[in-house]
């Protein structure tokens, strides 16, 4: 049950923008949709909710199939914001959610709860232009969860808040996974995915190079990072041996390495050198295994 896709494709003028992509999203989780800017993230985003047609395979929600006119249940916050500037946020929002089918009174309780939730109760009655990037992008959240979903698809759902923002947002995303929601996620921000995701896809050119639990894609990824925080200089651990990459940050250095018996090696090194303040073993994160993928960075 939950979300699947069944070797979706889709293509452009021949070319394709997702490839034979299968994935399975079990309900009730966070999932991270992830990928360099052209991987094909989007599309796949408009290919669920039924917005594009695929090119050939299927997508499913619960075993049946995902139709645009009848996909109530779906909420999608699309990167590229759709707010109609001149109306007012209550004119918005009662005109999308009459559109999800929803009453007005309905519609208007629903609003005020989250605004009041996000802190910005006095906004009802003002036009979308005069608000801030950052408080656009809250209306346009409501907007996607106003009828209560069981999937929610949010592609850069923070993009242009500010950290406290951030947080507000990502403790509803939270909040809705616990009520049952199966959200489907893209961002740039790899701690976002890592803290929120405990299963993700990495696509590239349409595919999948990076697909399962982020647990165990850490695991078998293999090279760990070593913080390492001394009062002696540490550049000479650059050619030490399993040391992958060498980073030098206040008071010491990280260490991309190759395994743990690496730690070990660069541990008996610093013996008797001088006073080391940190030595701290690490998982890869999600945006070491991000580079070495995919060969870029998101940032």
């Amino acid at each position: 049950m939950g979300l699947t896709l069944d070797r979706v494709t889709k293509t452009f003028a021949g070319v394709p923008a997702v490839n034979e992509l299968s994935l399975q999203i079990p309900e009730g989780e966070i999932f991270g949709l992830l990928g360099a800017n052209g991987a094909g993230k989007t599309t796949t985003f408009r290919v669920i909710i039924g917005l594009l047609e695929a090119s050939k395979g299927n997508v499913f929600w619960n075993e049946k199939k995902v139709h645009y006119y009848k996909s109530n249940y779906i909420g999608y916050l699309p990167e590229e914001r759709g707010l109609y500037p001149k109306l007012k946020v209550k004119e918005q929002l009662i005109y999308l959610g009459r559109l999800r089918g929803m009453k007005k009174t309905e519609i208007v309780k629903e609003l005020e709860s989250w605004l009041e939730r996000f802190r910005i109760p006095d906004y009802m009655n003002q036009r979308v232009e005069e608000l801030s990037k950052g408080n656009q992008q809250k209306i346009q959240f409501i907007s996607a969860v106003l009828h209560k979903p069981n999937l929610l698809i949010l592609d850069e759902p923070f993009s242009g808040l500010d950290p406290v923002n951030v947080e507000l947002l990502k403790q509803a995303v939270v909040e809705l996974k616990e009520r049952g929601t199966s959200i489907v996620f893209s961002s740039h921000r790899m701690e976002h995915v890592e803290e929120l995701c405990k299963h993700l896809c990495i696509l590239e050119k349409g595919k999948p190079i990076v697909q399962g639990e982020l647990a165990e894609i850490k695991r078998s990824f293999g090279k760990k990072n070593l913080r390492i925080h001394a009062d002696f200089d540490l550049t000479y651990l650059k050619n030490a041996p399993g040391v992958v990459k060498y980073h030098p940050v206040n008071d010491g250095c990280t260490l991309q390495i190759e395994d743990e018996d690496a730690a070990k090696q660069v541990f008996h090194t610093l013996y008797e050198k001088g006073f080391v303040r940190k030595f701290e073993l690490e998982e890869p994160s999600l945006n070491d295994i991000f580079i070495e993928k995919a060969g870029t960075s998101y940032e």
